[in-house]
């Protein structure tokens, strides 16, 4: 195994978790790698909890987000993805644990192979975290393309910001939409895919989450207005995308226009009905379908019930 792995790490008002993060990277038992450390330009001690384990670990850098780039996760990694050094990529957020054979792993599967990138699974925890990792070597893995780029945007193939490590080259002409708050990277991973990158999923718990009320998801469950605009805005960069590259089948559309009239925004199910080439019927039909969600809604809840 051989190469460098870039960490991309970006951070706001975290000095309460961001140390067990490091802790948990530091103990990586594949040890080429830079954790590039971006700050969004917090009001907290972040700086000052890090500053001893920067100076102890140069693998370890801190950089603050600069004025070319918008305030916010995608600026921050697009940030870290300019001044990255390694031949892979990997996002890790401020307040989640790795695996200790995360790296390991990745590399053993992408070094000296046509392959792009490695996804792995990822599990959620709350509060205090169980270090009883499994270490055993034996996984199963399979093979993604182009044509598993509906199983991502459904979800049936959940690809979590911080659940891929990507061949440097996969961000050559692909990079995050800064102007999204939420659900950035379920927009730019589904570009990649759709581009033809090849990779291979392993079936090992490499990666973990940590759920708390002010994440990102967190916010957008409790209806954060600009996590969901940037939720609807993904959704539409993500139709345009497919239809573009000639990928819209008629079950992604119909899941993503499902999805659009889900958000009960008239100007989002418009722009998408007026931008694409469809047939007036089908247009007609989704108009209805958007006037009468609430009485299908109900009626589902009904018949739940």
């Amino acid at each position: 195994m051989e190469g460098k792995v870039s960490i991309i790490m970006a951070t706001y008002n975290r000095a309460h978790f961001i140390e067990e993060t490091l802790s948990s990277i530091k103990k990586q038992t594949y040890t080429n790698w830079e954790c590039l450390i971006i700050d969004d330009g917090g009001s907290d001690n972040t700086e000052e909890i890090i500053t001893p384990i920067i100076n102890k670990d140069k693998r370890f850098k801190f950089f603050k987000r600069t004025d070319e780039y918008l305030k916010g996760l995608p600026g921050c990694r697009n940030y870290g993805l300019n001044l990255a050094k390694g031949d892979y990529i990997i996002f890790f957020d401020d307040d989640d644990i790795v695996h200790p054979q995360n790296l390991e792993i990745c590399i053993s599967e992408l070094s000296g192979k046509k392959t792009s990138f490695c996804r792995y699974e990822r599990s959620v925890f709350f509060e205090s975290f169980n270090y009883e990792f499994d270490l055993s070597k034996e996984y199963e893995v399979f093979n993604i393309g182009k044509a598993d780029v509906d199983k991502l945007i459904t979800n049936e193939l959940p690809f979590n910001s911080c659940a891929v490590m990507w061949k440097k080259e996969c961000f050559n002409s692909h990079r995050f939409v800064e102007s999204l708050m939420y659900a950035e990277e379920w927009e730019l991973y589904s570009r990649i895919l759709s581009a033809g990158f090849e990779g291979i999923s392993v079936k090992k718990e490499l990666f973990y989450g940590r759920k708390h009320q002010k994440s990102n998801t967190g916010e957008f469950y409790q209806g954060n207005t600009v996590r969901i605009n940037s939720k609807k805005e993904a959704i539409r960069l993500v139709i345009y995308n497919l239809y573009k590259k000639e990928l819209l089948t008629p079950y992604l559309f119909k899941y993503l226009i499902n999805l659009a009239i889900s958000f009960r925004d008239y100007n989002l199910v418009r722009q998408v009905l007026n931008n694409l080439d469809l047939k007036i019927n089908t247009k007609l039909f989704y108009k209805i379908k958007y006037s009468l969600y609430p009485l299908w809604i109900k009626y589902k809840k009904t018949c739940r019930n």
